[in-house]
């Protein structure tokens, strides 16, 4: 446990921490195919809402972490990947808000500079098998449940409270006729799609995993209608890459000085481009995406699978 008395941290302590960042800036993204095809692409930079808490991991922790503390949990426990920004993110919050935090680490015991990173800011780490990792509430319950300070947190900080947070992204942009971000596990296509349809726009996925169609009802769910999902562009599946690919994030890089992840963001803009070359955007169509991080100071892109 932390030295310092975390009884004084409070539900308001954490949604001002989370709500002490920069507004992230819109940018034209410069492509010859969208102006061919007669289309405006903007590019939300959640990117740069702070180093560590990389884009859509600040939106998800926001409420999950207030939620946490208002029934006085201290020790919040998570799941990852052995380069999970998520796990990087939680462990940086944490840290900084004087709470424990634990985290379920899939696979070998291995060591790199995220999971250093992680341990500097004082959290345990627990290698479990990825047999025992499909089943992380028997995790959980196997290794912390006899705690009552213990507070569970999903892979990637999915969930309802996750939702609420990544609703945020979009809450007070209007303009735009599409909405659209990479899906992992669907929380922030699902906040995004909330304020899409109280905005007038179409909210669109971006699926990396490979056979994932079942996302599409949560997300339905959590969004409360149902909302467009493409499952044709994750290029062999879930952290694969290829050439192409690696070409048009370097390319990407020349024209417009950003850095797209090749595990979410490279994809999902990859496809808004193939999908223009297709004519599925109408002509006139003004494009709003999401750069939900995933470029962070310490991650690899092509490792950072949650």
């Amino acid at each position: 446990m932390h030295s310092e008395s975390m009884q004084h941290i409070t539900h308001s302590d954490i949604i001002r921490f989370f709500e002490d960042i920069p507004e992230a800036p819109i940018q034209p993204v410069l492509w010859p195919d969208f102006s061919v095809y007669g289309l405006q692409v903007q590019i939300k930079r959640e990117d740069l809402l702070h180093p560590y808490i990389s884009g859509n991991k600040w939106r998800k922790l926001k409420y999950v972490m207030a939620d946490a503390v208002a029934k006085n949990k201290t020790h919040l426990v998570s799941f990852g990947g052995a380069y999970s920004n998520h796990l990087l993110a939680l462990a940086f919050a944490a840290n900084k808000l004087h709470l424990q935090s634990s985290a379920c680490v899939r696979g070998e015991v291995v060591q790199n500079p995220v999971l250093d990173f992680c341990k500097q800011h004082r959290m345990h780490l627990h290698f479990i098998s990825r047999t025992e990792y499909r089943n992380k509430q028997a995790a959980y319950e196997s290794l912390f449940a006899p705690h009552i300070d213990t507070y569970f947190i999903d892979e990637g900080g999915r969930g309802e409270l996750a939702v609420k947070g990544c609703e945020e992204i979009m809450s007070d942009i209007s303009g735009y006729t599409h909405y659209v971000c990479a899906a992992g596990t669907g929380t922030t296509l699902a906040g995004i799609a909330r304020s899409a349809k109280r905005n007038q726009a179409i909210a669109e996925g971006i699926c990396v995993l490979k056979g994932a169609q079942a996302m599409n009802d949560e997300v339905n769910e959590w969004a409360g209608y149902e909302v467009l999902m493409h499952h044709d562009f994750h290029r062999g599946g879930y952290a694969k890459t290829d050439n192409e690919l690696l070409a048009f994030v370097a390319e990407f890089y020349q024209k417009n000085n950003i850095r797209l992840d090749e595990v979410y963001t490279a994809k999902a803009m990859m496809a808004i481009c193939e999908l223009a070359k297709q004519n599925y955007y109408p002509k006139g169509s003004n494009i709003l995406f999401v750069h939900t991080g995933g470029v962070s100071l310490l991650t690899n892109p092509l490792s950072a699978v949650d």
